[in-house]
């Protein structure tokens, strides 16, 4: 597997707090087979989570040389999830967020409960601007349970979308579970990444397979999920929607 969404690097979200927990996540990450890991740090404007990218970089070159010497052998990248904001632009702008491996890629976040009036406009304007937006986990949304297939109005866009295996293994509930599976069905997800957090997590990755070639029926559309699309986000190639 290759994770396009994960709170690994240490002491700037709500996920990994040090260096040790990050190594341990690392670990077993390598245990089940995950060979590339992007790290996306939640970046909430005028929030406790909006470490700048200088700080993110200090702290990627610490955790990949304490990997090293780990006998860690996963690549990682950096990136962000970023809490959707009017200013989004300026602050990639500015070297506040970070896309994903510097691409045109860019994680983002939205309220869990209440739909943004203006979020056609803000996505307009990043791909307006080159950049492809990438919306985390969206079988999480109330608004996107209530009518999952919605959001064809935003793939027509052309938004991307990642979910997490956790919802498809029941983490989240069991109208995120169904809520994954409908976007699934319907071909609306283009990655399956973990959003892991902490060490107690797992990847659970035999299960995930499994319960993922169950709903697709297809081994290829599984190794873009989990695989091939992450390639072309690090590589800032097309992905087919």
């Amino acid at each position: 597997m290759k994770d396009l969404h994960s709170h690994i690097l240490m002491n700037i979200d709500d996920g990994s707090k040090d260096l040790k927990s990050s190594l341990a996540i690392l670990k077993k990450a390598q245990e089940e087979n995950v060979t590339d890991i992007m790290l996306t740090p939640h970046y909430i404007k005028n929030s406790n989570y909006a470490a700048d990218n200088r700080k993110k970089l200090e702290l990627l070159e610490i955790l990949k040389e304490e990997a090293r010497k780990s006998e860690i052998n996963i690549n990682l990248y950096l990136g962000n999830e970023v809490y959707i904001d009017n200013e989004i632009l300026s602050l990639i702008e500015q070297g506040e967020i970070s896309t994903l491996n510097q691409s045109r890629y860019i994680l983002v976040e939205l309220p869990f409960m209440n739909k943004l009036q203006n979020l056609k406009d803000i996505i307009f304007e990043l791909i307006r601007h080159n950049y492809i937006p990438i919306l985390a986990h969206p079988e999480r949304y109330q608004y996107v349970q209530d009518n999952p297939l919605e959001l064809q109005e935003y793939l027509d866009m052309g938004v991307l979308f990642q979910g997490n295996c956790k919802s498809l293994l029941g983490s989240y509930g069991k109208t995120a579970k169904k809520t994954l599976k409908i976007l699934l069905k319907n071909n609306m997800i283009h990655f399956l990444a973990s959003d892991i957090h902490r060490k107690e997590d797992n990847y659970n990755l035999e299960k995930v397979n499994k319960k993922l070639l169950k709903i697709v029926k297809d081994k290829q559309t599984v190794l873009n999920l989990l695989d091939r699309n992450f390639d072309k986000v690090i590589h800032n190639e097309e992905i087919s929607i």
